[in-house]
């Protein structure tokens, strides 16, 4: 009878001790750190300017945002040497470049695709500008800008970063964009060879078709759309932008970021400044 106990104890006391362990594991399982996802890096001499791609961030036109982007094809769970996965996404997801392909279907069968793109554009001094919150980005508002001539680079920060719209799953079709017009006057006006703004789109919802005409036609300027420019104050910056090289795409995602600068916008102003490209 006492050894029936003394095995009974043990037992409990064993039970306890196994309880005990797994406790203590689901606890060090769930106080890890998460993966850390900066957009500042540095002391703040590095700001990463692209949106995570992920299934809540907006798609265009849709009201449920993008969904599943990321399909695990191989799981080590059930038995597989490796984690392999696949994608499912638009080209025009999140921060993404536009070729000249993108509007003119002459462009398209000629080839003029993302690859085509010159990094050289892509990469370089940019002027980071605040613009009005009440409007959309037309001639008068570019001609405010005063925007100078040795700028080539130019992003554009709106009331589309203030309303956060990168970060809800619904497509906003009021979004802050540029108009035609605006367009028109860039073209005309400026030297400016890049353009960024902070959502799916350069040009607003109704002027889709000549906003983009205006920019693209000459083949020489580069639209960069949905820029993460939420923590990034105005002014001059080093851009490096690197869209994916992908042949025949009118469209791809990108991986932007924005490095101080020892420019300042007072420098493309001055007489003897050699304007940059």
């Amino acid at each position: 009878m006492a050894g029936n106990k003394m095995d009974l104890l043990q037992l409990m006391l064993l039970l306890q001790l196994w309880i005990g362990v797994l406790t203590l594991t689901e606890a060090v399982r769930n106080d890890s750190d998460p993966p850390v996802r900066g957009d500042i890096y540095s002391n703040g001499k590095i700001y990463d300017i692209t949106h995570l791609i992920n299934p809540k961030m907006p798609k265009w036109g849709s009201p449920d945002g993008m969904g599943q982007v990321v399909t695990i094809i191989d799981d080590m769970q059930e038995g597989a040497e490796a984690y392999t996965s696949e994608m499912d996404l638009p080209s025009h997801t999140g921060t993404h470049v536009n070729a000249p392909s993108h509007f003119f279907e002459d462009y398209f069968e000629q080839g003029f695709d993302t690859s085509t793109l010159s990094l050289k554009t892509l990469n370089g001094p940019a002027l980071v500008v605040d613009v009005p919150r009440n409007t959309n980005i037309t001639a008068e508002v570019m001609r405010n800008l005063q925007i100078p001539q040795g700028i080539h680079r130019l992003l554009f920060r709106t009331l589309n970063t203030d309303r956060k719209l990168m970060y809800q799953s619904k497509f906003h079709s009021d979004y802050v964009g540029i108009t035609g017009n605006g367009a028109n006057w860039i073209v005309d006006n400026t030297n400016i060879k890049l353009v960024g703004i902070d959502y799916l789109s350069i040009a607003t919802y109704t002027d889709a078709v000549p906003t983009h005409h205006a920019l693209l036609r000459s083949r020489e300027i580069v639209i960069v759309e949905g820029l993460k420019l939420d923590n990034v104050k105005a002014g001059i910056y080093d851009l490096h932008c690197l869209p994916l090289r992908v042949l025949g795409a009118e469209g791809t995602p990108a991986r932007c970021i924005l490095m101080s600068s020892n420019f300042q916008a007072s420098d493309f102003m001055s007489k003897d400044f050699v304007p940059l490209l």
